[in-house]
């Protein structure tokens, strides 16, 4: 950072008067904080890293006070970098305005495969940390495995379930399974079938494998009960909303069984739980049923969950959850997104998968492509549908899908036509939470004012994201 951009930066700070998902601010005032390292450990351990400026007294209005000894402080600063590992390099700057000196400290994203970054002094588990909104929050045991999974290439879906007998399993599901392993393949065809069973996965060491107990067990949850989706219609906008009858639930399923047949019934929840209209198609003059949401983007979503979920002893207990609102469907799995991709390069990238053996047997079983074609595949569809562009999250090891039903409120050219639209960008002239946004647009529920007013104007870039990277941040403020 050079000395013009650190002094833009500061007036970036008085006008904003926050911190963000990349920005952290010290008072230094008297002397350097001590306690760097949970700032140090989350810038890096995200891809854009994150900048601390030293000399702003945040509980003073964001005063600019200066730090005691520009040379000083940036000796504590390396001496603290050098206690993490791996060991930060920060990149320093120094700049004098009004008599008074301000340090900045860009801390840089480490590669994937060398998080987390920690503190030495409490060690791997207790001394990594995320950055979620403007604030430092301890890494969670599974998001520290998450990491190592990755690195050592962990392969949870072949892990072995001691309690599941080879012979519990549906034969003739394998049979015809092998079978089709078999088709084309003139090497693997002429291998006995229990070389085959090892060789393949299906078994590992004699004993069978999670992603055949997914695949050809009559019922998987007998050994992991919360290997499931838990789906839920709800009657609002908001879990918690009662409908007329005073009904927390329009329907609620628990949906068990192998991996084809949870999709199955995943499809079929929705079906039953959308409506569908009955329109004239204008070339053909033919009646043509139309559902709320088209069934190949559902299904895509479904099996990219069940398909890339993360199957490890940490989320064992942790089910896929289907939730129809009555203004949006989320689908959401443990695990968030595997390796070096992001949510911006979903569809765009070849992506790492997490469960290989999983994904090239429903791939045999016809069931997938194993193309990478999924996120496409569902912006084409919804496209094609009249509906906006689905929303992928990626936070604190789970990922949601989220689809929004068609409305004329919601729409792109609705806001952007609206006087609605310009009041509420001059609103955000300062940062606004959710509370703040909806209170003024006089809606009591959050969800509908972001959803409905506000990221369609994000979409335009007319509204930014003080935490861009955590869309759903308790952190989240918009501005203008």
């Amino acid at each position: 950072m050079t000395e013009y951009e650190l002094k833009e930066l500061l007036k970036t700070i008085q006008r904003n008067k926050c911190e963000s998902q990349t920005l952290e601010l010290k008072r230094a005032e008297f002397d350097c904080s001590k306690r760097l390292y949970d700032t140090l450990s989350s810038f890096s351990n995200q891809d854009t890293g994150g900048i601390i400026v030293f000399g702003i007294d945040e509980e003073n209005d964001y005063k600019e006070v200066g730090v005691y000894d520009p040379q000083d402080i940036q000796k504590k600063i390396n001496e603290q970098c050098l206690q993490m590992a791996p060991k930060i390099r920060p990149l320093l700057t120094v700049v004098e305005k009004d008599d008074k000196f301000f340090v900045s400290a860009e801390i840089p994203g480490i590669d994937v495969s060398d998080r987390p970054c920690f503190y030495v002094g409490k060690g791997r588990i207790k001394g990594s940390y995320t950055r979620v909104g403007d604030s430092d929050e301890p890494m969670t045991e599974y998001e520290v495995y998450s990491y190592e999974a990755f690195r050592k290439k962990y392969q949870d879906d072949i892990r072995t379930m001691p309690r599941v007998s080879f012979t519990s399993l549906n034969r003739i599901a394998l049979n015809e399974y092998i079978v089709k392993l078999k088709s084309g393949k003139k090497h693997l065809s002429r291998l006995p079938d229990d070389v085959i069973y090892e060789l393949m996965s299906i078994t590992r060491d004699n004993e069978v494998t999670l992603a055949s107990t997914l695949l050809f067990s009559p019922y998987p949850q007998a050994y992991a009960p919360q290997l499931c989706i838990i789906a839920i219609s709800i009657p609002g906008k908001e879990k918690g909303e009662i409908g007329e009858s005073r009904e927390r639930f329009i329907d609620n399923e628990r949906i068990e069984g192998t991996i084809p047949e949870m999709l199955d019934a995943a499809i079929a929840f929705v079906r039953k739980n959308m409506k569908t209209k009955t329109i004239i198609n204008g070339i053909t003059g033919q009646r043509e049923d139309k559902p709320e949401y088209p069934i190949t983007a559902i299904r895509e979503a479904v099996l990219n969950a069940l398909v890339h979920r993360d199957y490890s002893i940490h989320t064992e207990g942790m089910p896929i959850t289907l939730d129809m609102y009555e203004d949006r469907i989320e689908i959401s799995n443990p695990g968030g997104l595997y390796g070096r991709i992001r949510v911006d390069q979903l569809g765009k990238v070849q992506p790492y998968t997490r469960n290989p053996i999983i994904a090239t047997a429903l791939e045999t079983l016809s069931i997938t492509e194993n193309r990478y074609s999924g996120i496409p595949t569902i912006r084409r569809e919804l496209k094609k549908h009249g509906l906006r562009e689905p929303e992928f999250i990626d936070c604190r090891g789970r990922f949601t899908t989220v689809f929004y039903k068609y409305t004329e409120a919601n729409s792109v050219d609705n806001v952007k036509d609206n006087s609605v639209a310009s009041g509420l960008i001059e609103f955000c002239k300062k940062p606004r939470t959710r509370a703040e946004i909806a209170n003024y647009l006089n809606l009591d529920s959050q969800s509908y004012a972001i959803t409905t007013y506000v990221t369609p104007l994000v979409k335009e870039g007319k509204i930014k994201l003080t935490v861009p990277d955590k869309p759903r941040s308790s952190k989240q403020k918009y501005y203008s």
